[in-house]
């Protein structure tokens, strides 16, 4: 399901996408899929092409947040969780660096 997730990004051209895998350091999921782009247009944009692709999976979300804004929208698919951010909010959130336990793949984008 990351994989799916992470192609669809990829096919908005973010400006960084990263597999957190938190398998075994985590309880309420395996994945975290991190993205970013310039402009929360583009952040809705990345949204909506991974919900189509995984809602064509018969995959469905479990929550979503912050779409209005757009500026960090969250969609749980309880075993991988995506991070679509502003790039200014990703690096002053800095998932990566909380979770600097898990093993991570950076996707080309």
């Amino acid at each position: 399901m990351v994989e799916l997730a992470a192609e669809a990004a990829a096919g908005v051209k973010p400006r960084h996408l990263v597999i957190l895998d938190l398998r075994g350091i985590c309880s309420f999921a395996d994945h975290f899929l991190i993205v970013s782009a310039e402009t929360d247009r583009q952040v809705r944009a990345i949204a909506d092409r991974i919900t189509e692709r995984l809602d064509g999976a018969k995959v469905r979300t479990r929550h979503r947040e912050g779409y209005p804004h757009g500026q960090w929208i969250l969609l749980d698919y309880q075993e991988v969780i995506v991070h679509i951010f502003t790039e200014s909010l990703r690096q002053y959130y800095d998932l990566e660096r909380l979770w600097a336990d898990a093993p991570r793949r950076e996707v080309a984008g």
